[in-house]
């Protein structure tokens, strides 16, 4: 129980990690063309979507028994990880 817990509120660090660079990303929509700004919001949505996606799944996480929580942790791990890719490359691609 405790490993998921702990588990749980890495996620939930992370989360914050994201909330902060899709923040960053936002400043950014100022200080670009027009067509990249459009492109960057679409992207921006996109991490928002995925990050709301995450939160979901942490949620149901936390409210799954012992035994289920291996099997969702599988689908989280995936998910955590093409999450990160999409904020490395929203990142370097948008980054003043």
């Amino acid at each position: 129980m405790k490993k998921r817990d702990e588990y749980i509120a890495v996620l939930h660090q992370k989360i914050d990690e994201w909330n902060n660079d899709i923040d960053r990303l936002k400043e950014n929509a100022d200080k670009i063309d027009a067509e990249s700004r459009v492109e960057l919001l679409e992207q921006i949505q996109s991490l928002k979507d995925k990050r709301d996606e995450m939160e979901t799944k942490a949620t149901k996480l936390g409210q799954s028994g012992a035994e289920a929580w291996e099997d969702i942790k599988s689908g989280l791990d995936l998910a955590w990880e093409s999450m990160n890719v999409a904020v490395k490359s929203a990142t370097s691609r948008f980054s003043k």
